[in-house]
C-alpha cells in the first residue's frame, strides 16, 4: 500500500506545492483545509496530474474535531504516513506589538497551538506501533527570530516551535520524526503575496522587503527534511544571522 501525505491548511501555493512533490514520488494524497470548493479545485488539479488526491473540509482552528477528521482520512486512505501542518492566511501578521491585544493572540491559539498538538496525539499510536511516520510544521520566521511589526502570530508560532522542538527530542530511537520549516519570506501564489503585492519597497511595512518565495522550493525543502532526517528545522530563504540559520540542528537548540 503506497504512503499517505495530509497537507493540513492546503492552499494554491506552498500546499498543492507540497502535495505535488510528494505525489511525485508516489504518495497519495489528503488535502484539508476548511473552503470546500477550492479544496476539491485542488484535489482535481491533482488527479489532473495522476496523483491521487482526496479532500476532507475542516474548520481546524476547532481542536475537538480532530480524531473525527482523522478517522475519516484513514476510513479511505487505510494509514496516514505524513503530516504538514501549516495553516497560515491573512490575518493580523503584521501588527506591532505595540498593538497587540489579547483577544487577537487568543483567537490564533487553537488554530496554531493546540490543533497541531491534538493531531500529534491522534497520529502517535499508529506511526509509534509502525516504527515510522512524520510530523512537519510550517511557521513564520518570526517564530524564529522576533520581528519588529510583526507580531500577530509569532509569539504563538514561537510557543508551537517550542513544543515542536520538544517533540523531535522525545521521539528519539522511535523511527517517529518532527521537523519544522520557518518560511522567511512572502510565497508565490499565495492569499497573503496577492495582498500585500502593491505594498512600495520604501514603505514602512514590515512587508515592504520580504524576499518572494517560489513553493516548489518549499516542496523540495519539506521532502529534504523527510527523506534524510538530519535535522529539527529549516528556515528558507536562509540567511547570516544565527537566528535564521538555514539549518538547525539539536547542538544549536542546546545552545
Amino acid at each position: 500500500m503506497s504512503k499517505v501525505i495530509a497537507v493540513f491548511g492546503a492552499g494554491p501555493g506552498r500546499g498543492v506545492a507540497l502535495a505535488r512533490r510528494f505525489g511525485r514520488e508516489g504518495f497519495r494524497v489528503a488535502l484539508v483545509a476548511r473552503r470546500k470548493d477550492r479544496l476539491e479545485e485542488l484535489a482535481e488539479q491533482l488527479r489532473r496530474e495522476r496523483i491521487e488526491a482526496m479532500s476532507f473540509p475542516a474548520d481546524l482552528s476547532d481542536p475537538a474535531g480532530v480524531p473525527e477528521l482523522i478517522s475519516a482520512i484513514r476510513a479511505d486512505f487505510g494509514r496516514i504516513d505524513v503530516v504538514e501542518y501549516g495553516p497560515i492566511g491573512i490575518g493580523r501578521h503584521f501588527i506591532p506589538a505595540t498593538e497587540l491585544d489579547a483577544d487577537a493572540l487568543r483567537n490564533y491559539v487553537p488554530l496554531l497551538l493546540l490543533t497541531p498538538i491534538e493531531v500529534v496525539r491522534a497520529l502517535l499510536p499508529e506511526w509509534t506501533e509502525r516504527g515510522d511516520g512524520t510530523f512537519l510544521l510550517t511557521h513564520g520566521a518570526s517564530a524564529v527570530n522576533p520581528l519588529p511589526g510583526i507580531s500577530g502570530t509569532g509569539a504563538i508560532m514561537a510557543a508551537t516551535r517550542s513544543y515542536l522542538y520538544s517533540l523531535n527530542a522525545g521521539l528519539a530511537g522511535t523511527g517517529v520524526y518532527a521537523g519544522t520549516l520557518a518560511i522567511a519570506g512572502l510565497i508565490s501564489g499565495s492569499e497573503i503575496a496577492a495582498t500585500l503585492s502593491d505594498v512600495p519597497s520604501d514603505s514602512d511595512s514590515p512587508a515592504a522587503n520580504l524576499p518572494v518565495v517560489n513553493p516548489a522550493e518549499l516542496a523540495d525543502q519539506y521532502w529534504d527534511m523527510y527523506t534524510t532526517r538530519d535535522r529539527i528545522e529549516v528556515v528558507y530563504p536562509g540567511t547570516p544571522n544565527r537566528s535564521f540559520s538555514s539549518k538547525i540542528g539539536p547542538d544549536d537548540a542546546a545552545s
